[in-house]
């Protein structure tokens, strides 16, 4: 069964960094814009990145834009977060998924999800 696997949560002290790592179980990522998405205790889901295949096009939502890099290594398949200057209202479980297209990831029309990985931020 295809589905994505992430990687690369723990805990870290406000102001430090993690990196996240997204796969693909039985297909590969390569082929799909991906998006990263967060779901803090109590809150609903939401969208944190999305990028294109090709890397041409990239999103943030207002509340990581210039903390956060997402990036992709086609060649390992694999889609990565660069969490930096970490806050902790960061604190959530982050999922990876896939679309169709850049676009689909804008509009959070999702193909494949991950189980999450959580990321703790202490104060």
């Amino acid at each position: 069964q295809e589905h994505v696997v992430e990687s690369g949560g723990g805990l870290v002290q406000a102001g430090g960094s993690l990196r996240l790592s997204c796969t693909g179980s039985g297909f590969s990522l390569k082929y799909w814009a991906v998006g990263w998405f967060r779901q803090a205790p109590g809150k609903e889901r939401e969208e944190v990145s999305c990028i294109s295949t090709n890397v041409d096009d990239t999103s943030y939502s207002d509340a990581v834009r210039g903390r956060f890099t997402v990036s992709r290594d086609n060649a390992k398949s694999t889609v990565y977060l660069q969490m930096n200057n970490l806050k902790p209202e960061d604190k959530a479980v982050y999922y990876c998924a896939t679309a169709a297209s850049f676009l689909a990831c804008t509009r959070n029309e999702m193909d494949r999800w991950g189980k999450g990985t959580q990321v703790t931020v202490s104060s």
